[in-house]
């Protein structure tokens, strides 16, 4: 089975996971709604599941030189599919456990955005499952259950080829992400920070073999990845919130002779399906950047089931 109908096969098990879930947990819809509850910094109880299915297109035909001067480039899009499930395990509702996996797919020279779609691998396009991640999530002070971190550890599982177009970064890479929002307003507003430290292991570029690797998908070996980002969010009802967000990364050389960093800007929308499904749409667009950081824009659409 190829890598496109893989994650169609994903799509149509979660459907179905969603479906069963919903007719198992009818009465629930006089709670608060899930978009409200359930925000990143929020743990399951013991045998509740969280499964998101999330889809994002980066395309861009803007980067920045060696600088922060932005250049033309022909188009280049990246499809991310990311699927993560988590379940609680604690009773006191601090600790839970997970995994995430991701699909990518990648086009280059100036092919059109949907094209990531076709999954192809040619001399222009790349696709594939690249990383498994085993994640644990952890509230830990239990007066302040608003504030919430995430540990996860990426574990490159695609194959190595030399000369290929880019698919993936080539490195373990460990993340830990801290959740902190702060609802006020008569719980119409919210306020939502992201800090995220993550560690890219690995051998650097220059030492990697040309003949038997891809060298550039080792740009980032040893460095430490750092976004930090602030979202707003409105409920114009219980079911519904719309946010605007601000992100700061940065890409910190620990040794490999290489660092990037850029901001972006951001808009997005949540609605509540079902007492289970969620559904989330967003744009972001990179506003300024370093060191040959692309000044692409990013569509994104997931589904979230709680049950």
């Amino acid at each position: 089975m190829n890598t496109k109908n893989l994650w169609l096969t994903a799509l149509a098990v979660l459907c179905v996971s969603f479906s069963f879930a919903q007719d198992e947990d009818e009465d629930t819809t006089d709670n608060l709604t899930n978009i409200q509850e359930f925000t990143p910094s929020k743990l399951l109880k013991k045998g509740q599941w969280d499964i998101k299915f999330f889809n994002s297109i980066y395309t861009q035909t803007e980067r920045t030189d060696a600088g922060s001067t932005s250049v033309t480039i022909p188009r280049e899009t990246f499809f991310t599919n990311t699927t993560e499930i988590y379940t609680g395990i604690s009773e006191n509702r601090r600790v839970n456990i997970g995994f995430i996996f991701q699909v990518r797919s990648n086009t280059f020279g100036g092919a059109g955005a949907l094209d990531v779609f076709n999954f192809r691998d040619n001399a222009t396009s790349r696709s594939g499952f690249t990383t498994i991640a085993p994640s644990i999530r952890v509230q830990p002070f239990k007066s302040l259950s608003t504030f919430s971190f995430t540990s996860s550890i990426y574990l490159p599982i695609f194959a190595d080829k030399a000369n290929a177009p880019y698919l993936d970064k080539r490195s373990v890479f460990w993340e830990t992400k801290f959740f902190y929002d702060k609802t006020f307003g008569q719980d119409k507003w919210q306020l939502f920070t992201q800090a995220d430290f993550g560690f890219n292991f690995g051998e650097k570029a220059e030492d990697a073999n040309p003949n038997d690797s891809n060298v550039g998908e080792r740009f980032a070996n040893n460095s430490l990845f750092m976004p930090l980002a602030v979202f707003l969010s409105y409920f114009p009802s219980p079911k519904s919130t719309v946010y605007v967000n601000t992100k700061q990364a940065f890409l910190i050389d620990l040794g490999n002779d290489f660092s990037q960093n850029s901001t972006s800007l951001g808009i997005g929308t949540k609605y509540q399906l079902t007492s289970v499904l969620n559904v989330e749409a967003s744009f972001d667009k990179f506003v300024r950047g370093s060191n040959f950081q692309g000044l692409g824009q990013t569509f994104s659409i997931g589904l979230r089931a709680l049950f």
